[in-house]
């Protein structure tokens, strides 16, 4: 009896300590399912992925202390899916990253997470399986502190901003893999002779291809809409005379937001969560995954907007506040494309700047594309970490290809080298430094890092994610006091999926543990076309990429002096290995029906030259060589040039020239003289 006794008496410990004593236990259900969507009636509906059928889903509130448990099903009928709690500091296994932490919710299934909410802030969830995060799976959660917020407002709401494509996510993925023109077009920042040379900046334009690098964006994807709370046009409940506590997200798939108010400068009081010692800023900028809150009173009178602006001019979303006269919020210049020491200059000009003594200095020094506010942000409290933990040093470089679309630390994407060894009770700083033109957004999972600078401060701020700009470097540093396998990854979500991330994996799992990567591992192939059919001749090539290796087939077949029937024609099978963006190899067969030449093997390099000018040399099973050079030009928007010559020591020189008018994603118009073929024109194509 008294065994059966200890043991109910154990049983009943086991049941009690899985929810901590004087915690509230708060449930919540969540499901994913698809179907059609539209942020408003004056956009088309496409398919979406909602949470409890909306976008984003609904917002989880707790108090610090509460035990969570969040039951999520997948109504998908053929996609796994998951969910991952960013920014909160929870067990390994409940973090939500499939397959690395957590086991992926199959179409049907429920998995049931549980934990303590240990900390307060502002935080979000979102899907960590494929690209879905893009198509809608995301939602904030909101945990307050027992005792109430420090800095009070009239109201609190919660502000999820998002990007919004009618494509599919994959077809996206594959349109920036292939190199398509058709995003920046649309976004309206296509860099051109013209364009250079209306704006002042032909010097640029030549110097930037004297280097060999392609042309800058500051964002990837041509979106349809910017959404805040799912809407292009959100209205505040905030009423005239209110001070509201706005708690601003970015769950942006690939967007940076800038803020900016009509009522005035914005009051930050917390970052990533947690509070800071407050601050005020004209224009906030605000990366993929990070979190603000900001105060704003709202006049007495009139209706007033605050506006999110995508970081490449390209659209907004607008919040409104009260009613009345309508008071717009201001316009934030678009950047200059053309000018690489604009962009340079604000991540140089950040590491020696002076922090102004106060918000008025700092407000009338403020640029007009400012950088996140980092220098100027404090933790309430001191955040300094054990002095005597021991330290460690680590360098990580951003890497990669806009072009061909592959991102990468140190040169490698996470397929090639993707653990990072920590030991437990070790402090690790990162030195951070971004070797591209574009912003990234990193995201350590299931820790907070101190944000630093020259100064070494007391109190630098706790964040979660942290941006670096083109060509700029961070440093921040974190106590290795968990355990297991956690993610860290750029959040721009096409740069995750393309290599952009790295497993902290806790030696204390032992010499042979190797993490789980799951969908990390993989390395996909994406098909891709383009060519031209003209009515003297069909160039193109079709190929298998992925990234590192294309396996393509690429034709030159011409009807000038033959018909239809007996083309002139060359094929090439080949084998493309990519090493950097200006250097690769190839290997394959040719095949022709060329006067006096027989198919053969061939090898050789390809090369890109300053100015972009693409080369190759080749020699094949029969001997011969062969060398070429060709160079686009873009002069408009949509009107290109282009021309090349090759030098072949059986077939001896070929040259073509021509101009290309782009009209739609798929499709452009081409005009081309090709010293083989004769003159012509048509239509070329890209899939």
């Amino acid at each position: 009896m008294k065994n059966h006794a200890l043991l109910l008496l154990l049983f009943s410990f086991v049941i009690t300590s899985s929810q901590p004593a004087h915690a509230d236990l708060v449930d919540y259900a969540l499901e994913i399912a698809e179907e059609r969507w539209s942020p408003d009636a004056s956009l088309r509906t496409g398919l979406a992925l909602t949470v409890n059928g909306g976008i984003p889903g609904p917002t989880l509130r707790f108090r610090e202390g509460d035990f969570a448990r969040i039951r999520v099903t997948n109504r998908l009928k053929r996609e796994e899916t998951s969910i991952h709690w960013h920014g909160l500091l929870l067990p390994n296994q409940q973090d939500g990253v499939p397959y690395v932490t957590t086991p992926p919710i199959e179409p049907g299934k429920t998995h049931t997470y549980e934990f303590k909410l240990r900390h307060v802030g502002t935080y979000w969830y979102h899907s960590h399986t494929g690209l879905q995060e893009q198509s809608g799976v995301y939602g904030s959660i909101v945990v307050e502190p027992r005792g109430g917020v420090v800095e009070r407002a009239d109201r609190d709401e919660v502000i999820v901003l998002s990007d919004w494509t009618l494509e599919r996510p994959d077809e996206v993925m594959r349109t920036l893999m292939s190199g398509n023109p058709w995003y920046a077009f649309k976004k309206g920042s296509t860099q051109s002779v013209f364009g250079a040379a209306k704006a002042g900046e032909l010097s640029s334009f030549w110097e930037r291809e004297k280097s060999r690098m392609p042309a800058m964006d500051v964002s990837d994807v041509a979106y349809g809409a910017f959404l805040a709370n799912g809407k292009r046009s959100f209205e505040s409940a905030a009423q005239n005379g209110e001070t509201v506590r706005l708690r601003f997200i970015n769950a942006g798939a690939s967007t940076y937001f800038y803020l900016q108010s009509a009522t005035g400068p914005l009051r930050i009081v917390a970052a990533d969560g947690p509070s800071v010692k407050p601050i005020q800023v004209n224009r906030l900028l605000v990366g993929m995954a990070e979190t603000y809150d900001v105060l704003v009173n709202v006049p007495p009178a009139g209706r007033w907007e605050l506006r999110a602006t995508s970081q490449d001019g390209s659209g907004h979303a607008s919040v409104w506040f009260g009613q009345g006269e309508e008071h717009l919020a201001p316009e934030i210049p678009r950047p200059n494309l053309y000018n690489m020491d604009d962009h340079l200059l604000a991540a140089l000009e950040e590491d020696d700047a002076e922090i102004p003594a106060n918000d008025d200095d700092a407000l009338a020094s403020e640029p007009e594309r400012p950088l996140p506010p980092y220098a100027r942000l404090r933790s309430t409290a001191s955040t300094q970490l054990d002095p005597a933990l021991p330290r460690r040093s680590l360098e990580l470089r951003l890497t990669g290809d806009m072009e061909r679309y592959v991102w990468s630390f140190n040169g490698k994407t996470m397929a090639e080298d993707g653990i990072i060894q920590i030991k437990r009770g070790e402090v690790l700083r990162l030195e951070l430094i971004n070797d591209t033109m574009m912003h990234h957004p990193l995201h350590l999972h299931g820790h907070f890092f101190r944000v630093l600078d020259s100064r070494e401060l007391s109190d630098a701020p706790l964040k979660h994610t942290v941006d670096l700009p083109p060509m700029g470097k961070r440093t921040i540093e974190f106590e290795a006091n968990e355990s297991g396998d956690w993610l860290f990854h750029c959040h721009l979500l096409y740069h995750m999926h393309m290599g952009m991330a790295r497993i902290f994996s806790y030696e204390e799992q032992g010499p042979d543990h190797v993490p789980d990567f799951g969908e990390h591992d993989d390395n996909p192939f994406h098909f891709m076309a383009a060519g031209s059919f003209q009515t003297h001749m069909s160039m193109g090539m079709t190929s298998l990429m992925n990234a590192r290796n294309d396996y393509y087939a690429m034709w030159d077949i011409g009807w000038h002096d033959f018909s239809f029937d007996h083309p002139h024609y060359e094929i090439d099978l080949a084998w493309r290995r990519y090493f950097d963006p200006n250097f690769s190899t190839v290997l394959g067969a040719r095949l022709t029906n060329h006067h006096d030449e027989v198919d053969r093997a061939f090898g050789g390099v390809e090369y890109r030259l300053p100015y972009l000018i693409d080369s190759f040399a080749q020699v094949d099973s029969e001997g011969e060589f062969r060398f070429g050079l060709g160079k686009t030009l873009q002069l408009t928007d949509r009107l290109s040039i282009f021309g090349g010559v090759d030098y072949d020591t059986g077939s001896e020189w070929e040259w073509s020239a021509g101009a290309e008018y782009l009209l739609t994603k798929q499709f452009s118009l081409i005009s081309e003289f090709h010293s083989d073929h004769g003159f012509g024109g048509g239509i070329s194509f890209r899939f």
